[in-house]
């Protein structure tokens, strides 16, 4: 079975700021490369993989593709364009990120913004539109239920932008409750066909990870495979950021299991696989 990851960072200091690890003192700060988890990969069956933007600047996102270039089994990049700045976006995408073969997909670390509002700036939404004009997807990276409010006035105005909740938008994993506001917004969203949810990060949601079993997890993947279905779930690793929890191994044990206990084996494949080349349209055969 074709599994994707489809949520794995890198990250370089010689390449590119990052400022939300300034100050930090977790095992995150330092450069991290891909051939750190060659070996795992192989071993899991992790047989293509896309790399999300980890820094809301264009050297975080050259890095990424220099990397997509020189390594095999990475299909896509999901890149930052400066959202803020609809001119520039738009000669990026012209005269660059367009004839890029890895350029599956645009992310802006939104949940680092003080204004949960952020994408429904005039200018930001003016972007988001060029994407969707260009059938480029948009990662929502989102930790409240207010940012689950934002992407759904986004849906109004721009009702052909494709968008996926990374991390399920951190479900409420650490109190266990079922489903509460998260739960209703969620499932408000599901209504919505342009909406899909990526089974990731579910070891990290949310903080207090510490012991968190595949038990804590499997509630919140039921939820979503039950309302988005398994046509709009897809699955990714969060690697590095998943190492504060587990390692690349485990948490792919860890999702593999909960996906197999939920679905048959070719329901899970969808999950696994072909949601993720049809939402990033990887054009694999």
């Amino acid at each position: 079975m074709r599994i994707i990851d489809t949520h794995i960072h890198v990250w370089d200091f010689d390449r590119a700021e990052y400022p939300w690890l300034n100050g930090d003192t977790s095992i995150l700060k330092r450069t991290w490369h891909i051939r750190e988890i060659e070996e795992e990969r192989k071993e899991l069956g992790i047989s293509n993989g896309i790399l999300v933007q980890a820094s809301c600047n264009l050297d975080d996102t050259a890095l990424m593709l220099d990397v997509a270039r020189e390594t095999a089994w990475i299909d896509g990049v999901v890149c930052w364009l400066p959202l803020m700045d609809t001119a520039q976006t738009g000669q990026l995408l012209e005269g660059q990120f367009l004839k890029e073969k890895y350029f599956k997909g645009v992310r802006h670390l939104i949940h680092d913004e003080e204004n949960p509002e952020w994408l429904l700036q005039p200018a930001v939404l003016e972007s988001l539109a060029l994407l969707a004009a260009h059938h480029i997807p948009y990662d929502v990276v989102g930790v409240l239920p207010a940012h689950i409010d934002t992407v759904l006035k986004v849906a109004e105005k721009i009702p052909t932008l494709r968008m996926v909740f990374d991390h399920l938008n951190a479900p409420p994993i650490p109190t266990h409750e079922r489903f509460g506001v998260w739960g209703d917004k969620i499932k408000a969203a599901a209504h919505n066909k342009n909406f899909f949810a990526k089974i990731s990060g579910l070891g990290t949601a949310s903080g207090n990870f510490q012991g968190r079993t595949a038990e804590d997890i499997k509630p919140y993947v039921e939820f979503v495979l039950e309302h988005f279905g398994t046509e709009r779930c897809l699955c990714g690793g969060d690697w590095p950021v998943s190492m504060l929890a587990n390692s690349y191994t485990n948490t792919w044990k860890t999702t593999c299991s909960i996906i197999s206990d939920l679905l048959p084996e070719a329901e899970a494949a969808t999950v696994f696989s072909t949601t993720a080349n049809q939402f990033y349209n990887l054009q694999l055969q």
